[in-house]
């Protein structure tokens, strides 16, 4: 592969302002994640985003382990689980650099237990497997390793596994996600470089990047580092503290521990004009649509090689989410603009994916231009519009009024997505702004009047319809 490239150089799409308004919207990105951590009642939730060539937020909220009450932190160390997918995706086409296999090798040729068994999937490609059209199994026939019911297997059991009922399709013929697909691939990456799975992901990837934080399989060493794993509320109230597992032979599929800030930063190497692990050519293999996950919904996402393909607001994001036992986790990134945002959660129901999407959906809104009449920096009428943000809570529930970039909103955040249903504000006055723009059912073309303490701080606010709400300034509990 080549050299490393400088971020600046590798990735110019944003301008001098966006960057700045970006950056001035962090702050209340980072508030809307604590209230969304708190409403959803996560035990903690780990958050980076990276852009303009470096980690611009890093954060912790909540508990990294209820029980304990253990404060969680930027460092703790979180399960990535299928995230691991993308890692061997990388090492695949590093190898496929170096010559040491191809893409369209079959499988049989780097694991010859499954030609000498009779398996059909001997003679599945290499991109079958990394695309999830190998029509393997997804976890086997018993898949309680999941659940703590049994550990995870070791190589001995996955080649029986794969032999055994291994494969419920032709290769080829549909998308079908499996994790005993890409564990099988962490065996070719054995066969293909002669070292362990774990020896050649941490060489060429993990410690190229200085990913200090990261790694592909549970480390006993580090276990005080790891963010406890809690079970999810589906029948009872209480979790239940998760213990954290080896995955054994199926690390090239679940194995990875890692933290958000490091995950950006490894995100940020897929960036377009990045060479530090793959080529362009190998990038944009890796991130071309293969498969989409469910061709009967127009909006479904797509698969590459090892790589989740999808949209959000305006972006065709790329990445991948990651679900363990206690843990769930997303990160994606626009590899066009180079930004990336990451969150990791510690419960098995951690509401991972609507986060992510939604920092992104409220960074977008930082970025773009206001509508007309309605840009802040130009129609403030000399007031500044920051006076009038906050977060405020009356009997029908909260309204954050924000300043993100040039535009002036009133948005909601108890809903998962935070630029649903917003409302766009036009500064009249010190004491008021105007609803100029949002959904008829509320109070358009109506103002909200603001009363402030003799520090000008914001005691009362009357918003839509009229009614008083409060700064909340903290939250019970």
């Amino acid at each position: 592969t080549g050299g490393p490239v400088t971020p600046s150089t590798a990735t110019p799409a944003l301008t001098v302002q966006q960057v700045a308004d970006l950056r001035s919207a962090l702050p209340y990105v980072d508030g809307w994640l604590a209230y969304r951590r708190w409403r959803e009642r996560v035990p903690g939730v780990q958050t980076a985003v990276w852009f303009d060539g470096g980690l611009q937020l890093s954060s912790a909220h909540g508990l990294a382990d209820e029980e304990a009450r253990v404060p969680l932190t930027t460092e703790h160390l979180f399960r990535i689980a299928s995230h691991s997918k993308t890692f061997t995706a990388t090492a695949v086409l590093q190898l496929v650099e170096r010559g040491a296999l191809r893409l369209d090798d079959p499988v049989g040729t780097f694991v010859p237990r499954l030609a000498e068994a009779g398996s059909p999937l001997a003679d599945a490609t290499v991109r079958e497997l990394l695309e999830h059209g190998a029509g393997v199994i997804r976890d086997g026939l018993d898949g309680d390793y999941w659940q703590h019911g049994r550990p995870f297997p070791d190589e001995g059991e996955l080649l029986d596994m794969l032999v055994d009922h291994g494969d419920k399709a032709p290769a080829g013929s549909a998308f079908n996600y499996s994790n005993l697909g890409y564990s099988l691939l962490g065996l070719v990456v054995a066969a293909a470089s002669g070292r362990s799975y774990g020896e050649f992901v941490t060489g060429p990837i993990v410690a190229r990047l200085g990913l200090t934080h990261t790694g592909p399989e549970w480390a006993d060493a580090r276990a005080a580092e790891y963010a406890a794993g809690h079970s999810g509320r589906h029948v009872s109230q209480t979790r239940v503290r998760l213990d954290h597992v080896d995955t054994r032979a199926m690390a090239a599929a679940t194995g990875f521990y890692g933290t958000a800030s490091d995950l950006v930063r490894y995100a940020s190497a897929h960036f377009d004009g990045d060479e530090r692990l793959l080529s362009e050519h190998s990038k944009r293999l890796a991130q071309r649509e293969a498969w989409q996950s469910d061709a009967s919904q127009p909006a479904s996402a797509h698969y590459g090689l090892g790589f989740v393909i999808d949209r959000v607001g305006g972006h065709r994001v790329v990445g991948h989410s990651g679900g363990y036992p206690g843990h769930i986790t997303r990160t994606l990134f626009d590899p066009s603009i180079g930004l990336a945002v990451s969150v990791l959660t510690n419960a098995v129901d951690g509401p991972a994916t609507s986060l992510s999407s939604g920092v992104l959906r409220l960074l977008d809104l930082a970025r773009e231009a206001a509508p007309a009449g309605l840009a802040t920096r130009a129609s403030s009428s000399g007031v500044d519009p920051a006076r009038f943000t906050g977060r405020f809570a009356g009997e029908f529930g909260i309204v954050d009024v924000a300043l993100l970039g040039e535009n002036l909103v009133a948005l909601h955040p108890g809903a998962p997505d935070p630029v649903e249903g917003l409302d766009r504000l036009r500064v009249t006055g010190p004491r008021e702004v105007l609803i100029a723009q949002g959904n008829g059912f509320g109070s358009v073309g109506e103002t909200m009047r603001y009363e402030f303490d003799d520090d000008g701080r914001v005691t009362l606010l009357r918003g839509s319809g009229g009614m008083s709400m409060r700064p909340v300034t903290e939250l019970d509990g």
